[in-house]
């Protein structure tokens, strides 16, 4: 635990915030007086057993027009803004927080309305991309770093970018123990790892591509209702990330743009994206011990990841894996989004998140690292529903991995006030794991033969050409399930 004697304003009061809340309390002494929730919704029973303690709630919705008036209200310089709202512009808040010297954490680059105008704007202009190159606009002109932001820390974007490290780290170990390299490259495999080159460490290991693996295998005894989005954390964020286009860093190893892509003009141009919904791309992939197919919804750490791990040459990119997201919701998640493509898209009148009803289940959660001498290597969480409930009563796996993530990085920018704004890659992976993993379940990091190809059966073999490349199974087509899959 550490101590903390100024204030913490909390925005939004959804499941992940649940979560958080508890957590908070465990690892950071700060008095319940000293802390305000804030939700647009009228939550005060959901709220109650905190404002017993002290705890002050807020029933206010921030908007363009009262935001700097509503912050100021709550929070002054040395304070500390935790954001799990959506729809709260990411460039307005920081702005406000570093002209006033207020730590802020959130876990996904916001805007206003995410749907203005989105049918006639460019993919390229729809992106998460395109949002980190308006905040690196925006702080490029300030004259110093000032107070710490953390952007994007939950679970994924957030842990999966520690995942990553580690699990670099224990591919560096385990090619050196079994010998699966020569001596001279053994010696410069270790010496990267040991001084935290994570980037060229990548390269030296041949990784080639990195999935965010997760499969969410909880159930519940409620079945969903006709008209009902289910699901195991926000629906509307969910709805919101996974019908705008698929999102991905672009390996340098990769040969072929894929159908319906667009590239960047600016910045690092670490990634491409498809005119096409995420939530209908869907691509195979792994996580202990199961093949899943899973979808490529546009998340920050295919931003943060594949721009943390290039390799420059004379400022021409060398070297960098394509990263993206594969996701396999639960089984409620999965049918409430056949429903809403039957609704043309509109969202179901109704929506719950589980929790209470969750009979059984996990979370599995990885980075899955591929290319390597072992092919794949999996690191990450496998946290089931009785695990997290020992932790939190009341709340279900999913969040649970957010919430930890959240409160180990506000206890970092505690400790470590002026860094500016960062995002996951680079605060130190071991801080924020050592915090974390008591709240992870069961944590692992082991190698696996798979690949694309290992388990891609043809039941039409003879009649149709899929579209593959058997020389390099790292190739993104050999990933993506297309219509003839």
């Amino acid at each position: 635990m550490i101590n903390f004697d100024k204030k913490i304003l909390i925005i939004g009061f959804g499941s992940v915030s649940q979560c958080t809340v508890p957590v908070l309390f465990k690892h950071i002494n700060v008095d319940y007086t000293q802390v305000t929730i804030m939700d647009f919704e009228d939550i005060r029973e959901k709220v109650s057993p905190w404002t017993a303690l002290g705890v002050t709630y807020i029933n206010h919705q921030i908007t363009p027009y009262n935001i700097a008036q509503t912050l100021s209200s709550y929070v002054a310089e040395g304070d500390l803004i935790i954001d799990l709202a959506w729809n709260i512009d990411c460039c307005e808040i920081l702005q406000w927080c570093h002209d006033h010297g207020v730590l802020y954490i959130n876990t996904s680059v916001e805007v206003w309305d995410p749907y203005t105008g989105v049918e006639t704007r460019p993919p390229a202009e729809r992106t998460l991309y395109w949002r980190h190159m308006n905040i690196r606009r925006m702080t490029s002109q300030w004259k110093d770093k000032g107070v710490t932001a953390v952007l994007e820390h939950g679970a994924n974007p957030g842990l999966i970018s520690h995942f990553t490290k580690q699990g670099l780290l224990d591919i560096a170990d385990a090619v050196i123990a079994r010998n699966k390299v020569g001596p001279a490259q053994a010696e410069i495999i270790k010496e990267l790892a040991e001084k935290r080159v994570f980037n060229e460490l990548a390269m030296e290991l041949g990784v080639k591509v990195i999935h965010c693996s997760e499969r969410d295998t909880q159930i519940s005894d409620v079945p969903k209702q006709v008209d009902e989005f289910v699901n195991t954390w926000s629906v509307e964020g969910f709805r919101e990330e996974g019908m705008t286009t698929a999102e991905m860093g672009w390996g340098t190893h990769e040969k072929e743009l894929p159908q319906f892509a667009y590239t960047h003009t600016d910045g690092p141009k670490n990634q491409i994206c498809l005119a096409k919904m995420g939530m209908n791309t869907w691509v195979c992939s792994w996580v202990p011990d199961y093949d899943i197919r899973g979808m490529v919804v546009r998340h920050g750490e295919a931003f943060t990841i594949s721009d943390y791990l290039t390799v420059y040459q004379e400022g021409q990119a060398i070297y960098r894996p394509t990263v993206h997201y594969a996701y396999c919701p639960s089984d409620a998640a999965i049918t409430s989004l056949h429903e809403l493509r039957g609704y043309d898209y509109r969202l179901q009148t109704n929506f719950r998140i589980m929790n209470d009803e969750i009979t059984k289940g996990s979370d599995i959660l990885g980075a899955l690292l591929m290319g390597h001498p072992f092919n794949s290597w999996w690191t990450g969480s496998d946290l089931s529903i009785e695990q997290s409930r020992a932790l939190v009563p009341h709340q279900n796996a999913t969040t649970m991995q957010v919430a930890i993530s959240v409160v180990a990085a506000c206890m970092w920018m505690i400790e470590n006030p002026e860094r500016g704004v960062v995002v996951p890659d680079n605060i130190d992976h071991e801080y924020i794991l050592g915090i974390a993993k008591p709240y992870l379940g069961n944590f692992i990091s082991k190698a696996s033969d798979w690949t694309p190809l290992k388990y891609n059966p043809n039941f039409f073999a003879g009649f149709n050409a899929p579209d593959i490349d058997e020389t390099d199974p790292w190739q993104f087509k050999n990933f993506l399930i297309t219509d003839n899959d």
